[in-house]
């Protein structure tokens, strides 16, 4: 006898075995080895380290910065809402953990009774009851295990918005700090042409210079003033934005000085630095798949599956027995015909085998449903392993762009100052017309105020590609 219980205890061990209704996922996602892109300069970028593995500390080292993301972290509404839903999660894993153990409760009832004016009969009942849902098809394991991929994803939610909010909040602080230094240079501009309009005047004057002279020179210095205008507009909409972020009213934020520090680790915006900045020669890419092991949406879409294969799992298990066992002990006074008090001491138990035989087609659908979900989860997975391929080589395009973009700004600029310089000292000798020096002083300011820009955007690109490997999450 015990041989044959022995041997059917393995068979229909096997038997579930082999419709994978205990079976637990397992990730089997993988990236493409070109999932950066396959040209010359993605390779070349590639190595053994990441620098999505660096803290957010170590990757953005202003100060002012690091005080001012802290403040964003413990104040935003968005990540307070995905503590939230991390502990909700928490609870209902919690919850399914608990589903092996009974049930209890207590259920006194009493009742009063009186036939035909006959004298009134007292009977209660004082049970403590308890169900308890039996494990022997792995449908409580499956929906703990659920539950665990649902609380992991949350989790990991949490971590992409705080690393979104790190992002935001740092490139609204480097726009700060390039809208300032935009500032600064329309100021200078502002004297600068101040000074010109006044000779322009002096040499209308003395009979030197047309009016029509004066007039053009004061238009292109009444433009520096409104473009100083707007800049003082933009700055105050780009700290609203960041208040926004600390769920906070309109004020002034506190900033470093244009230059003071750069993304990446490099201290100063000096010519090297801010070259090796946007440089990808420099910078740490690491292989793709390391993207698996960073990036938030790449681990949320993989649980996504997980959720999905419980799911399936789940909707294979619906189709066996489910074994119920319930019981109650109590006191009572109604346990015989006649009632009599004080009661008697009251204990029964049952066992239920319910087998679903006929549901209209519900079992099926759902499994239908089930597997197909979890199809649609892996092809999602695909998908945005692909994403994130891709957003990793837009911004080390862009880190290429602006590297390349800085050398001739710079040179440009120089060059204008030259340019502007002299022909300043012409029109004052009378060699030179006002339009060249209009068009000089225009000319300056504008590569001045694109190379600001432009440093911005690499910096921009930099964070973008932090980001996208998978940064900022620790």
């Amino acid at each position: 006898m015990n041989y044959r219980s022995i041997l059917s205890a393995a068979a229909v061990s096997l038997m579930l075995t082999s419709c994978g209704i205990y079976n637990k996922y397992e990730s089997k996602g993988t990236a493409p080895t070109d999932a950066f892109g396959t040209t010359q300069d993605m390779i070349s970028a590639t190595g053994d380290a990441s620098i999505a593995q660096m803290s957010w500390r170590e990757f953005f080292t202003d100060p002012l910065l690091q005080q001012l993301i802290d403040s964003v972290l413990a104040r935003n509404t968005d990540l307070n809402s995905a503590r939230i839903a991390v502990e909700k999660s928490q609870a209902s894993l919690s919850a399914a953990r608990l589903a092996y153990l009974p049930a209890l409760n207590l259920a006194p009832s009493g009742t009063l009774s009186s036939f035909d004016n006959s004298p009134v009969s007292k009977t209660y009942n004082l049970p403590l009851q308890l169900s308890m849902d039996v494990e022997v098809f792995g449908s409580i394991t499956s929906q703990k295990r659920k539950a665990k991929a649902l609380l992991i994803q949350s989790q990991i939610r949490e971590e992409s918005v705080k690393a979104n909010l790190i992002s935001t909040t740092a490139q609204q602080y480097y726009m700060l700090q390039v809208l300032d230094r935009q500032l600064e240079i329309l100021i200078q501009t502002d004297s600068l042409w101040n000074a010109s309009l006044e000779t322009q005047k002096s040499l209308w004057e003395n009979g030197k210079a047309y009016s029509t002279a004066v007039n053009q020179m004061e238009s292109s210095y009444l433009n520096v003033k409104t473009q100083i205008v707007d800049v003082r507009r933009h700055i105050r909409n780009v700290e609203n934005a960041i208040c926004r972020l600390l769920a906070q009213t309109p004020q002034h934020i506190q900033r470093n000085a244009w230059g003071s520090s750069t993304v990446s680790g490099n201290a100063g915006a000096n010519e090297l630095n801010v070259q090796r900045m946007f440089d990808t020669r420099y910078l740490k890419i690491g292989f793709p798949a390391m993207l698996l092991q960073q990036r938030p949406d790449i681990r949320i879409a993989d649980y996504a599956i997980a959720e999905a294969f419980y799911n399936t799992q789940a909707a294979r298990q619906a189709f066996f027995p489910k074994l119920t066992l319930s019981g109650a002990a109590g006191w009572t006074n109604s346990a015989g015909a006649a009632i009599v008090n004080p009661g008697k001491l009251l204990l029964n138990a049952v066992g239920s085998l319910t087998q679903p035989i006929f549901a209209r087609g519900k079992l099926i659908a759902n499994k239908k449903i089930a597997k197909l979900t979890e199809e649609d989860m892996q092809r999602k997975y695909v998908q945005t392993v692909i994403d994130a391929g891709n957003q990793v080589n837009e911004a080390m395009a862009d880190c290429q762009v602006a590297r390349d973009k800085n050398q001739y700004y710079r040179r440009q600029v120089d060059v204008l100052k030259e340019a502007y310089i002299g022909t300043h000292e012409l029109m004052d000798n009378g060699k030179a017309s006002y339009l060249e020096v209009l068009t000089a002083q225009e000319s300056l300011l504008s590569a001045q105020l694109n190379e600001a820009m432009n440093i911005y955007n690499g910096s921009k690109a930099v964070i973008a590609l932090y980001i996208a490997l998978g940064g900022a999450t620790r």
